[in-house]
């Protein structure tokens, strides 16, 4: 698809985003909005600052409080989305949780919530949104993963085998949809990029020393560079790009 000079590209799309209340979700509404898309939040979190943030660009902002790992709470959001706007178009699915745990000493409902929070939410909201994105002809799905899978991190048995398990939906669905305008793709994150509020929302000190030197680019990954990831994904000119794992950690994983 050609773009023209001074388009944006996403104007007049609606794209929701999970897990937007803060970091690296908020980033992505921003970058979403500057595209020109409506933006929805769902988050079960308060999300006001980043109402704000994608309002003061000039975006529609539907704020909605949503537990994605509840079907009922999923079904409602797409519902409300399509009352508002009518339409679907991108689906930015952040919602996730990491935690480190030897194998030996991780429990069972350890296991499970960690698969509940960062696949079966990715499950139950494609689910919700795509009979709107077939309607329309159009679809990005956009899921956030980890580098974590091409690097097979210790103590993340249960994390990695989730984001591994986001990856393998994302390769099988795009194969599934791609025929209605829709495609599916994954972004592997570093572990710098990853939010962990107990900490004021950045890794520790120790952790990023760890980490930079193994980097080809030595400073640790921002939400905006995810979020540059995220709306190239979003554009229509994007659309022959389908089933892929994009990886943005810096050159930790040369992937």
């Amino acid at each position: 698809m050609q773009i023209h000079e001074f388009e944006r590209g996403l104007q007049g799309r609606v794209a929701i985003i999970t897990g937007a209340a803060v970091g690296n979700g908020r980033a992505f509404c921003e970058r979403l909005a500057e595209e020109g898309a409506h933006i929805v939040i769902a988050d079960i979190a308060d999300a006001s600052d980043t109402v704000k943030a994608a309002e003061a660009i000039g975006a529609t902002v539907l704020s909605l409080n949503v537990d994605a790992t509840n079907p009922a709470d999923v079904q409602r959001m797409a519902q409300e989305v399509m009352q508002r706007f009518g339409r679907i178009d991108i689906l930015v699915h952040n919602v996730g949780k990491y935690e480190e745990e030897p194998f030996e000493l991780l429990s069972f409902d350890q296991w499970r919530q960690m698969l509940d929070l960062n696949l079966n939410s990715l499950f139950l909201t494609t689910k919700a949104v795509l009979p709107a994105m077939k309607e329309g002809g159009f679809g990005r799905i956009i899921a956030l993963s980890s580098d974590t899978v091409w690097l097979g991190t210790p103590y993340l048995t249960h994390y990695v085998t989730a984001k591994m398990g986001v990856i393998g939906f994302v390769r099988s669905l795009a194969s599934e949809v791609g025929k209605y305008g829709i495609t599916a793709n994954a972004i592997t994150v570093g572990l710098t990029a990853i939010q962990r509020p107990e900490q004021g929302g950045r890794v520790s000190s120790s952790i990023l020393e760890h980490i930079l030197p193994s980097q080809s680019v030595q400073r640790a990954d921002e939400p905006h560079d995810i979020a540059n990831v995220v709306a190239f994904l979003a554009l229509p000119a994007s659309g022959i790009i389908n089933g892929q794992a994009i990886n943005v950690d810096g050159g930790v994983a040369r992937h």
